[in-house]
């Protein structure tokens, strides 16, 4: 079943968090959103393990700061190609 998440960044902020997250038609829903709003999807079966240990309204747990840096860093040049 397909999952997704809308994660946000603020610098005040301790950590990333998850905005939204689902499954299934849920799923679909928020990356059709986040497309129609412009905002960078990336599809990543590895990144599963952030959305088991979390949900929405929770910071992104600290084991997993490493590689989501990673991604922001990654979005954040794409976005200002």
């Amino acid at each position: 079943m397909k999952k997704a998440a809308a994660i946000g960044y603020a610098p005040e902020q301790p950590a990333p968090r998850i905005l939204a997250s689902g499954k299934g038609r849920e799923a679909e829903q928020i990356i059709a959103i986040a497309r129609e709003a412009g905002v960078t999807v990336l599809e990543d079966p590895s990144l599963e393990a952030i959305l088991d240990a979390a949900k929405t309204g929770d910071y992104i747990p600290e084991w997993c700061w490493d590689t989501m840096a990673k991604i922001l860093a990654f979005v954040i040049a794409k976005e200002k190609e």
